[in-house]
């Protein structure tokens, strides 16, 4: 069988217990739960600073941890399966179930409910934090701190409108592998956006353009196109905001930019890209 390194746990020395059958390895492990303390972690290729970056994980993230050496953890997102390494250092035992996730693209944690107080750093959009007390406008974290409460949504609510959230993050920084409005690329904006929605989709665009929505014709003039449908190309995705603009993250600007679709198709498909691939129409979140 053939598996795909991003999603898979699998080494030669060790596998995740539910591949036992199926891959070859020394020994197999059901993994240790556990979260991410830190705002953001990269998850690396390999268990080195210097190794590439596929994806970031957010804090109060789970996974579930397979090896701890060196300083280094191998885990597995639980939310879109990704496998890599972090810094051992990010991880912490898991707590109390989350009850609400962050809503804004970012948010300052306090050491108490005083907005005039040095920030203690800051939590991301979809975030996962756990409330337990209020005061004022503050909601004070199982984990320690206090958020504005105003800035928080109940877990697993849902917004209507997930390209309004791509749209949020406009002029953001190009970064490969980031899911932040401190840098992102254009398969996090999509996941990013989409997840907000109450859509799961999986991390790069070749999966999100294998597994989300339905197919929509292409036509040569590009046309029957509406808000919320995913245009791919090889290696690229963006988000539709009307019949004819788009809103993407790129490495042509490095930024996140909108721009009619006309002009970028003809760019990219003349810059030995290629053509567009499909058009995916993502279904009604629940």
């Amino acid at each position: 069988m053939t598996f795909d390194r991003r999603t898979t746990a699998h080494r030669p020395d060790l596998a995740c217990e539910s591949l036992r059958g199926q891959v070859s390895a020394e020994r197999f492990t059901r993994g240790q739960p556990r979260q991410i303390a830190v705002a953001y972690e990269s998850l690396h290729r390999h268990p080195s600073p210097d190794a590439p970056v596929d994806t970031q994980a957010l804090f109060g993230e789970r996974v579930d941890v397979f090896d701890e050496r060196d300083g280094w953890a191998w885990v597995q997102l639980r939310a879109d399966r990704y496998v890599g390494y972090v810094p051992a250092r990010s991880l912490m035992a898991v707590g109390v179930e989350a009850t609400h996730t962050v809503a804004t693209l970012r948010t300052f944690v306090y050491p108490d409910a005083n907005l005039k107080l040095p920030n203690l750093g800051l939590l991301s959009l979809h975030s996962r934090v756990s409330v337990v007390g209020t005061e004022g406008d503050f909601a004070q974290l199982a984990t320690g701190g206090w958020v504005i409460a105003a800035h928080l949504s109940p877990a697993g609510s849902a917004v209507a409108d997930f390209v309004a959230v791509a749209e949020r993050f406009l002029h953001t920084p190009y970064l490969w592998g980031g899911k932040t409005s401190i840098g992102i690329d254009c398969s996090g904006l999509a996941q990013t956006a989409l997840a907000a929605a109450g859509i799961a989709a999986p991390r790069d665009s070749d999966m999100q353009e294998r597994e989300v929505g339905s197919p929509v014709e292409i036509r040569s003039d590009l046309s029957g196109l509406q808000r919320g449908d995913l245009i791919f190309w090889k290696g690229h995705v963006a988000l539709m905001q009307d019949a004819t603009r788009m809103i993407h993250a790129t490495g042509h600007t490095m930024t996140v930019i909108t721009e009619p679709l006309a002009v970028a198709e003809e760019r990219i498909r003349t810059g030995g890209y290629g053509p567009i691939t499909s058009i995916r129409r993502p279904a009604a979140s629940r």
